[in-house]
């Protein structure tokens, strides 16, 4: 999977969060907000191809956490991504 094109993350008010760009991206009814982890990882797979291995591996790399609580992790972020319709 892929993150879908025109999406962009912001600083808004001490909050990242995500928009899209141009005049489809006016309507902030709905706002989409990352905390530090999912800025994280967002900033780690913008432009590329990546599973929730890849998610997975981005967290054990970077907070050293166990693997199987990684991969839970990462597939209740994808999960919530693709509820959003940013993948």
């Amino acid at each position: 999977m892929k993150f879908k094109e025109g999406y962009k993350v912001r600083s808004m008010a001490g909050e990242n969060v995500v928009i899209m760009q141009g005049t489809a991206g006016s309507d902030m009814t709905r706002i989409i907000s990352l905390n530090d982890s999912s800025l994280l990882l967002w900033n780690e797979l913008q432009g590329k191809e990546f599973e929730v291995a890849d998610v997975a591996a981005v967290l054990v790399e970077s907070y050293g956490i166990d693997t199987e609580i990684a991969e839970r992790d990462a597939k209740a972020w994808v999960e919530k991504l693709q509820e959003c319709g940013l993948v």
